[in-house]
């Protein structure tokens, strides 16, 4: 657990208002004009206390801005490590990823994401914790943590979810201890019991093959050309939490992501962010505007998405977004012959405003 100490007043900060105050005492009882009672004496007395309350105000607010400055430092230094930047290039992959979050001031709130290239091939974890903000940061960093070990550690998708699950269901024991040490057991009406998570897990061979394991999570737009895309409509597992994952999760075979295309994962703050007549943010048609006239790099696809969400939403979206997008930058060495793609949202029609409400995670976080 990372803890940010306040610093305790020192002798040299409480020197100036010590000061100040001795310079008020002493005019009061030392100085002739303040016991006298006609209207210029009391004019001069009140700007003396005047100048001295408001010199100690100034004092004060200067202080706390200093601390103020100091604690956002360390949450940033604290943020960085939870959910870390992830490099521009994985693997041959191109990589641009950006979050923001609902809480005012935090840049993690409660949504993850990882990209880590393995000897299994780019493994990329994509996730949204119930709730959103601060409150969320713990569930995020074990779940991270988790990942980042397994990731390595499995040769199978399947159990780097089991890790995750079993990371989970711990995390949210210690919880409960904590809020009910009495109790010692995860309580089946508590508060904790209610957690879950959604969570999407990728695996991307070098050949641009894909596979995933999607927990309740929207399944990511692919960017093809000028098309935008769902990878799949297959309906996802349930999330993390409320129901194990079945012992033995097969991977669902995705096709291939060619040279050129580009993967966009997103948490579903995206798709549910509202403006002020109540409609919602249409991602695909975003994305659609961005590849209009030619593909896109990952950086401005995210500069673009987060400009329109965040003018869709006056500036203040109501939950944590997150946003990974993974372009395919090997050369393709396959036979001319050979250049198709097995995925089954090839020939699914392209994507809209209006067919993505029937994909909306129903489960709200």
């Amino acid at each position: 657990m990372i803890r940010i100490k306040a610093r305790a007043p020192t002798a040299r900060g409480a020197v100036l208002p010590t000061l100040w105050g001795a310079v008020a005492v002493g005019y009061r009882y030392g100085c002739p004009l303040a016991r006298q009672d006609g209207l210029g004496a009391r004019l001069f007395t009140s700007a003396v206390f005047l100048a001295v309350g408001t010199a100690l105000i100034l004092h004060a607010r200067r202080a706390l801005l200093r601390e103020l400055r100091l604690a956002r430092r360390a949450a940033c230094a604290a943020q960085s490590v939870v959910l870390r930047p992830l490099p521009p290039w994985l693997d041959g992959l191109n990589v641009g990823a950006a979050q923001l979050s609902a809480d005012r001031g935090a840049s993690v709130g409660g949504d993850l994401y990882e990209a880590i290239a393995t000897e299994h091939g780019v493994r990329v974890v994509m996730g949204d914790v119930r709730g959103h903000g601060l409150a969320a940061l713990g569930t995020v960093a074990a779940l991270l943590g988790s990942f980042r070990e397994a990731a390595h550690d499995e040769p199978e998708l399947g159990r780097v979810l089991h890790r995750l699950d079993r990371t989970l269901g711990r995390h949210l024991r210690e919880r409960a201890r904590a809020a009910h040490p009495a109790c010692g057991v995860l309580a089946p009406d508590g508060p904790v019991a209610e957690e879950f998570v959604t969570v999407l897990l990728l695996e991307i061979d070098r050949d641009g093959t894909l596979r995933a394991l999607n927990c309740g999570h929207p399944w990511p737009y692919v960017l093809r050309g000028t098309g935008v895309q769902p990878l799949t409509r297959t309906d996802p597992l349930p999330p993390l939490g409320p129901f194990p994952p079945p012992a033995e999760p097969a991977p669902l075979p995705c096709g291939r992501l060619l040279p050129g295309e580009s993967l966009v994962l997103f948490t579903d703050g995206a798709e549910d962010a509202r403006d002020g007549r109540g409609r919602f943010f249409s991602l695909p048609d975003v994305l659609s505007e961005v590849v209009r006239d030619h593909p896109a790099s990952p950086q401005t696809v995210l500069r673009t998405v987060f400009g329109a969400l965040l003018h869709h939403t006056g500036g203040r979206p109501a939950d944590d977004v997150a946003v990974l997008v993974l372009r395919n930058d090997r050369k393709d060495r396959r036979p001319s012959g050979a250049r198709g793609t097995a995925c089954p949202a090839d020939d699914a029609p392209l994507a809209s405003g209006a067919a993505r409400q029937g994909r909306r995670c129903s489960h709200p976080v």
